[in-house]
């Protein structure tokens, strides 16, 4: 229960000045004039101000209010290193039971810095805030963060934390502790394939200097530069962009003895690769119809850059008339098939036979190129099963099948079971009514001997398409020359743009179009796991996250034949991985340093200056084995809120009103009598 004194003013505030300057005036002069009385007077000039001021005795009601002290517990994923977790939840029972003890003390206790695939780092003091959100300032006892100290959301200064109570920091993890990770310092997001980028890199060694680290480079898997290293140096490496899309480039540095994790040693840079220009070699062999259907396709193509040769003399016209001066423009076939074949990323036959143009040894020079890397595309007519077939030159090695004659009668082009899951045919505009909702064809190419099963078949479901892979590179074969009736719209025409594009793509090794592929993509806050197989089964996948967890994933099938798939939360910023045993897939989840595994080494240094600005400490709570927390202390008066094995809460004396009583003093008989008594004591004074 509280008492006091609350006034009412009868009249204005400037009233009560003027009332109160005039009485001090005529004090003083009372004073200074000796006159007799003075002080009888002056006290009943000032009983009326107070009237005047009406004065009134309060007594208030009130109920203690609870002081409310902050526990935040630091659940990021660098809690998972060593023992950290084990010690903060040893350190967080202490805590709250301490707390809990002390009378009038309100304990909130909450979990901050999960790892939730968005935010780049440990937030600990935006969880306070929400924490102490309801709490009025003058009721926050103080709070306590459990981390390892690596918190990103620090306040610039004291004043920022919204309240004046004592923070205090309870660091988990070894004093002692050492890690060894990889920081890039510049990388490309884009490069040129077949150009050079450069990627700069630096070995971070955190607890320990002068070490060395082997440090390795891969590109897609493939080991392409290793060098050592001493901690803190900066070093560079050019990377050869290989291919369109992603070309994943680790880099990776061999274990720190004792350190706190792997899991950092890696780093992960995804360069997509843009295709300055495709150059594509054309050679028809003769004028047809659909001549200009693969002309239109690829000079459509802005980044395709064409060479294309048309042989107008047709072969069954031998009149001895030489070559070279046949052709408006010399075909330069030494200059394209031998000196500068490996600049092409792609070479068309389209319906072409031996002519005596091409030497029979500029066959095997494209055998060679193809088992090197290169793409040829043959589009076939009766060209390819006639004697003077390419068939029957050293091509033949790359070819997928024997050509053994022609068959002209009218069908509907068909995906074989192969074709249906391959990505090149997958989904067809078209495929999945029966007959298929394209224009049919009148021609084909009957062939034996086939080194693999075709994507798509013809007449009485012989081969139309073959897909195949010779060495490094890659062949496709068209089995009938009538493609062009599609673009045509003849019956409606049929999907040629796709069907021609993914087989060029797929032929200049679009990853995308691989028939085996593993891949990992983020969609919205979900990481899924792509297989593209040509299988009826896929093995489980596991999938590690940045902090090294790891977990095993069974995909189920997409809907579409020959891709699979499988999702999980993408809660964590930082190198993904998934393997199937076989296979090896990477993606970098937000930034290419995440904080969160940047340092990783716990330390008291970064909570300091705060906690020492509001009278906190940050001290650590892990001795050896053992987990140690000072003893909590309620404190009041006082500035710093620590000492030797000690840390306080700072105590309010906040409190709720529950009633209040008011006694006016000059209301009433008693205000009466007051001023009557004033005045007749004047009067007293005055008559002696």
């Amino acid at each position: 229960m509280n008492y006091g004194i609350a006034f009412t003013p009868l009249v204005p505030a400037i009233v009560l000045w003027l009332a109160l300057a005039a009485i001090v005036v005529i004090a003083l002069v009372l004073v200074l004039a000796r006159a007799r009385g003075a002080a009888v007077r002056v006290a009943a000039l000032v009983l009326f101000l107070l009237a005047l001021a009406n004065p009134s005795f309060t007594r208030e009601d009130r109920d203690p209010l609870t002081s409310v002290a902050a526990v935040v517990v630091d659940k990021s994923p660098s809690q998972n290193f060593g023992n950290r977790n084990r010690a903060a939840a040893q350190a967080q029972e202490a805590l709250v039971d301490g707390l809990k003890k002390i009378k009038g003390l309100e304990v909130r206790v909450v979990d901050a810095g999960q790892a939730d695939g968005e935010t780049d780092g440990t937030r600990l003091f935006g969880a306070l805030a929400s924490a102490l959100s309801d709490v009025p300032v003058d009721r926050v006892a103080g709070a306590f963060l459990i981390t390892d100290g690596r918190v990103h959301d620090i306040p610039a200064n004291a004043a920022a934390l919204g309240f004046q109570a004592p923070v205090h920091a309870l660091i988990t993890g070894q004093k002692d502790e050492r890690d060894r990770r990889i920081a890039i310092t510049a990388a490309p997001r884009f490069g040129i394939v077949g150009q050079n980028q450069t990627i700069t890199y630096r070995l971070d060694d955190q607890g320990v200097s002068g070490e060395r680290a082997k440090v390795t480079v891969r590109r897609d898997g493939e080991v392409i530069n290793e060098r050592t290293l001493s901690s803190g140096q900066t070093a560079s490496v050019d990377v050869d962009i290989k291919h369109a899309g992603p070309n994943i480039v680790e880099i990776e540095a061999s274990p720190l003895e004792r350190e706190l994790t792997p899991v950092n040693n890696r780093a992960v840079v995804a360069i997509d690769g843009v295709r300055d220009k495709l150059r594509v070699l054309l050679v028809s062999g003769e004028p047809h119809s659909g001549e200009r259907t693969w002309r239109n396709l690829l000079k459509s193509d802005a980044s395709v850059d064409l060479v294309h040769f048309t042989i107008l003399r047709p072969p069954e016209k031998q009149d001895g008339t030489p070559i070279n001066e046949l052709s408006l423009i010399a075909f330069p076939t030494r200059e394209l098939f031998q000196q500068k074949i490996n600049e092409f990323q792609l070479i068309i036959f389209d319906r072409y036979a031996r002519q005596g143009v091409l030497p029979i040894a500029y066959f095997d020079n494209i055998a060679r190129y193809v088992r090197a890397g290169g793409a040829v595309l043959v589009s076939a007519g009766p060209d390819y099963a006639s004697n003077t077939s390419i068939w029957r030159t050293p091509l033949d090695s790359v070819l997928p099948a024997e050509p053994v004659g022609v068959t002209e009668k009218p069908f509907y082009a068909h995906l074989s079971d192969i074709g249906k899951r391959h990505p090149v045919t997958r989904g067809l505009e078209g495929s999945a009514s029966e007959p298929p909702r394209w224009s049919r064809f009148f021609r084909t190419v009957d062939t034996r001997n086939s080194v693999n099963p075709p994507v798509m078949t013809g007449v009485d479901g012989k081969p139309l398409l073959f897909l195949s892979r010779f060495g490094e590179g890659r062949v496709a074969l068209l089995l009938s020359d009538h493609i062009w009736l599609w673009a045509r719209g003849y019956e409606g025409g049929g999907p040629h743009l796709d069907l021609l594009r993914r087989m060029s793509h797929w032929l200049m090794k679009q990853p995308d179009l691989d028939e085996e592929a593993l891949r990992l993509q983020v969609q919205g806050k979900d990481l899924v796991v792509v297989r593209q197989t040509m299988s009826d089964s896929v093995q489980p996948v596991s999938v590690t996250s940045p902090s090294g967890v790891s977990r095993d994933l069974t995909l189920s099938s997409a809907g579409d034949p020959g891709e699979w798939r499988a999702s999980l939360p993408a809660n964590e910023l930082g190198l993904w991985q998934a393997t199937d045993g076989t296979l090896k897939a990477l993606i970098n989840v937000g930034p290419t340093n995440p904080k969160e595994f940047s340092e990783v080494t716990s330390t008291t240094e970064t909570l300091k200056p705060l906690t020492q600005a509001t009278g906190g400490n940050a001290v650590r709570v892990v001795d050896g084995a053992s987990v140690e927390l000072p003893r909590i202390v309620p404190v009041r008066s006082v500035s710093v809120f620590h000492g030797d094995g000690w840390m306080g809460v700072r105590m309010r004396d906040a409190s709720v009103v529950k009633g209040v009583g008011v006694l006016p003093i000059f209301a009433g008989l008693i205000g009466l009598l007051l001023l009557l008594g004033a005045f007749a004591a004047t009067w007293v004074r005055e008559g002696r």
